[in-house]
């Protein structure tokens, strides 16, 4: 297999990108779908609170972006004073800053989007994480998806509509 070329890191990136700042629309309306008062839901002992799971998504997607523009992974965690504390502002901090996040990467040179960056047991090309970012967060995006109903709350639409908010026919 040979080398990905600067063009193809930089066409890569902007493909990934734009499909990635789709997904950020689609999992505020997810995290929106959040009751303030159910946000402690857990479906089993074993699992995150539908808080930690909302957090954990918003959270990693911009460190996993910021990471990426950095060349370098410390997934540090904001202050505890900057963290949201309501559902809400946590959609606001995430639409803020993973569009500030996604907005680095754009900025990045094929050279950067190129540079191996060493990630637990992989040493990939930068520009090769934006994958892992997107399936981690659709991942959880969709773990969370399955707490609403029981939160008493609504499946917004996703790839498609819902039961809860159906596909609507074209005029």
């Amino acid at each position: 297999m040979s080398a990905p070329t600067p063009d193809f890191a930089l066409a890569y990136r902007d493909l990934m990108i734009n499909g990635f700042a789709r997904e950020i629309e689609i999992t505020k309306k997810v995290l929106a779908a959040i009751p303030e008062d159910k946000r402690d839901y857990r479906p089993d002992p074993n699992a995150r609170t539908a808080w930690d799971l909302a957090w954990h998504i918003a959270n990693t997607d911009v460190q996993f972006l910021n990471g990426i523009a950095d060349l370098k992974f410390t997934m540090a965690n904001p202050a505890e004073a900057d963290k949201p504390k309501t559902i809400a502002e946590i959609v606001a901090w995430y639409d803020t800053n993973a569009k500030r996040a996604l907005d680095r990467v754009r900025a990045m040179t094929a050279e950067q989007l190129l540079t191996p960056v060493p990630f637990f047991m992989f040493n990939l090309p930068a520009v090769f994480y934006l994958g892992f970012v997107n399936n981690h967060s659709i991942h959880h995006r969709g773990e969370l998806a399955t707490y609403l109903r029981p939160m008493g709350s609504k499946v917004p639409s996703i790839y498609g509509g819902s039961f809860d908010e159906p596909i609507r026919a074209a005029a």
